[in-house]
């Protein structure tokens, strides 16, 4: 009964989004590996670049690390591209796209959720997605205050949606489920007058939708004040380069602080911004400053040639706050 409700509501009404139109499993395995932790909308124009200029698995195995990483900035999560360009190294040498869930599974950087969706959209395989927003659905649905933090909760979870599934028709299943919940099932103010599942929903049925789905382990967040400067010689600004062997982004361009240029005379400021990572909500200021460059591991870039490179996040926010273009 969900499960055409649920497939109904979706053939007339979901969002038209570019990977929904292709059956092609490398087409898919991007999308969902850019959709981890990102947003459908902010994805679309980095997923339409990137097969752009990789169109195979071939071309993403042939990829340099300055290229993937130019066309990744901005999106985060960086380890991200280079499971993507190791996972194509590997089909590349095995001749092809993995066709089952443990083969798909074992690729870098793809996790069970991720294996299920590649699965079920490119193989017809029935094997249930659950991410945080078939968790809502889930909590709502079967009116569950379970923690949905708790490992015993969430597979519990999982084998709801599995019993859920329509196997003739799984792909389109899970999309519907993750699309119920990115667009009706929302976390605040739900949209309970247009949702196709409110004749079964325990939790509309009893009042408790604003209290589901629940949480009783919330991380406090850490936030950290921190400064960058913007030194600048003629049409050029200085970056300074993460190391190879740095935990987070190595290998990007990043705009240097007070600690990297002690020598450096700090002028007037340029503004601040945030910018959050996991738990930790950074707050970044931004100063105009004069410096000689230290040498190794830093270089003078003409600001047309910044979206040329791997540039971090957090450059580009103080550039554009700073009023240079970098994109």
């Amino acid at each position: 009964m969900i499960a055409g409700l649920l497939l109904s509501w979706y053939d007339a009404s979901h969002r038209d989004l570019p990977w929904r139109r292709t059956s092609d499993p490398y087409r898919i395995w991007v999308s969902e590996i850019m959709l981890q932790q990102t947003r459908a909308q902010t994805v679309i124009p980095y997923y339409e670049r990137f097969l752009k200029r990789f169109p195979t698995v071939q071309a993403l195995a042939a990829a340099s690390e300055n290229d993937l990483l130019t066309l990744w900035s901005g999106l985060g999560y960086y380890s991200r591209a280079r499971n993507l360009k190791r996972a194509a190294a590997a089909m590349v040498i095995s001749g092809g796209f993995p066709r089952d869930f443990d083969a798909i599974r074992a690729l870098p950087g793809v996790g069970d959720y991720t294996a299920a969706a590649i699965a079920s959209i490119a193989f017809g395989l029935p094997h249930a997605v659950v991410d945080g927003n078939v968790l809502r659905v889930v909590a709502r649905v079967e009116n569950d205050a379970a923690d949905i933090t708790a490992a015993r909760t969430r597979e519990r979870f999982r084998a709801v949606a599995q019993k859920w599934l329509d196997p003739a028709r799984p792909g389109a299943f899970n999309q519907a489920l993750m699309e119920l919940g990115a667009t009706v099932c929302l976390p605040r103010n739900p949209l309970c007058l247009v949702c196709p599942l409110t004749a079964v929903c325990g939790a509309r049925q009893s009042g408790a939708t604003a209290q589901l789905p629940v949480k009783l382990r919330p991380r406090e967040p850490v936030r950290i004040a921190a400064t960058l400067l913007l030194v600048r010689r003629g049409g050029e600004v200085l970056l300074k380069q993460r190391s190879s062997s740095a935990k987070r982004m190595p290998g990007f361009w990043d705009l240097p602080g007070p600690e990297d240029l002690p020598w450096a005379r700090v002028g007037k400021s340029c503004g601040e911004f945030r910018h959050s990572i996991t738990h930790h909500r950074y707050t970044f200021h931004v100063y105009l400053a004069s410096a000689r460059s230290p040498g190794p591991g830093y270089g003078w870039f003409p600001t047309k040639l910044l979206a040329e490179i791997p540039l971090s996040t957090t450059a580009r926010k103080a550039l554009r706050r700073a009023g240079v273009p970098c994109i």
